[in-house]
């Protein structure tokens, strides 16, 4: 069994404190979306092998199943934390809600929950459909949602950070200023969206997420950054560190979407590329030497996620375990032949598990049919 450590955001709870085992928007009523020429505490170790879950022996129980989409619903840009034995979703907003949330014990059935950060903050503009990508940093007895809203001041969209007391909110952000917006200056480029959180093997957390470049304003390729943030979690050090930027022709028109993992000592970088309202949208990866790069793509030519059977444009991807340490890729997709807002269609939450083998990851997806989960309760 091969090591795998990762930033998943996946929190076990303890009574003497925490244990940790861990974007395209919602955009079906943004008047303004650009178009394509215009455009865990603590995260730790998981332990896992390079094999997807397998069906029980015969004569065994039977097994416990998922069927994918595992919340049917519009669920984009999802991210998913688990706190001891209980998960918790949180995705961009719908039409009543500023950041959707959902909550499981078993992955298979999700209950959905209150809006996670039912108010917006004074820099923000309220009641716009505009707060995209949500995450969560478990930090000490406390949580932060890291999140995508519209600036009022700039015009363009930038990432806040509120805190709550529980995995499920409400979270509260009282800041009034973003925590990144990167509109001015040398970092004049259209604002700033999609952040994801990692943590490393010693402790030290980092934001990843993109540059809103390929925004009408700039017409620009779309890059991906990193941070280190300081111990709470709400604020950063140091300065930031370009990643990626979007110049392979399967991407086309922009990147975005971060997310990384680690496994067997090398970081992966995880990202989303395509148009978001196409079934072309698609998931890329690239290995890199630090959570600050440099890295170097390995998705050339094709990306290493794409539309598969009945899920179609799959993206938004972020990574969890569940307690029996196997990890997971949380996605959003259409379900097939619908495909975009305008006709009726809905990014639904997907997951499926990812493995490495000869340090290439592989999901075992995506999948539309019964899929048997493996144990995840007794770890």
């Amino acid at each position: 069994m091969r090591t795998l450590s990762i930033a998943l955001l996946a929190v076990v709870a303890t009574s003497t404190g925490c244990t940790t085992g861990s974007s395209a928007k919602a955009r079906a009523d943004r008047p303004d979306a650009t178009v394509p020429d215009g455009t865990s505490p603590m995260r730790d170790a998981g332990h896992l092998g390079d094999a997807a879950p397998t069906p029980t022996d015969a004569g065994a129980a039977t097994p416990r199943t998922y069927t994918n989409p595992v919340f049917a619903g519009d669920f984009a840009d999802p991210f998913i934390l688990r706190v001891g034995e209980t998960f918790y979703a949180y995705a961009t907003n719908n039409a009543s809600k500023n950041v959707q949330a959902a909550v499981s014990t078993d992955l298979a059935s999700w209950t959905e929950l209150a809006d996670a950060l039912p108010a917006l903050p004074a820099w923000a503009k309220a009641n716009a459909s505009l707060t995209w990508a949500p995450s969560v940093l478990a930090r000490g007895s406390r949580y932060v949602l890291y999140y995508t809203a519209r600036s009022t001041a700039s015009g363009f969209q930038c990432i806040g950070r509120a805190m709550a007391d529980r995995p499920e909110g409400p979270f509260v952000d009282e800041s009034d200023a973003p925590l990144i917006c990167q509109v001015a200056g040398e970092q004049a480029m259209c604002g700033s969206i999609d952040p994801s959180p990692f943590v490393d093997d010693d402790g030290n957390a980092f934001l990843l997420w993109k540059s809103d470049e390929n925004a009408e304003p700039c017409r620009a390729d779309a890059r991906l950054w990193s941070q280190k943030l300081a111990a709470d979690g709400l604020r950063l050090e140091g300065l930031p560190s370009a990643l990626l930027r979007r110049d392979k022709t399967w991407e086309q028109p922009l990147i975005e979407g971060p997310s990384m993992a680690k496994h067997d000592g090398k970081y992966y970088l995880f990202y989303s590329a395509n148009w978001w309202e196409s079934p072309n949208y698609a998931v890329g990866y690239a290995t890199c030497s630090g959570p600050v790069g440099p890295c170097e793509k390995q998705s050339l030519d094709a990306p290493l996620v794409a539309s598969r059977d009945g899920a179609l444009g799959p993206g938004g991807q972020e990574f969890f375990t569940d307690t029996s340490g196997t990890l997971w890729m949380a996605y959003h997709g259409w379900s097939s032949p619908i495909v975009g807002y305008s006709n009726g269609g809905a990014r639904a939450l997907r997951i499926d598990p990812i493995s490495f083998a000869g340090g290439v990851p592989t999901l075992a997806g995506p999948t539309t049919t019964p899929q048997v989960i493996r144990a995840t309760k007794g770890s």
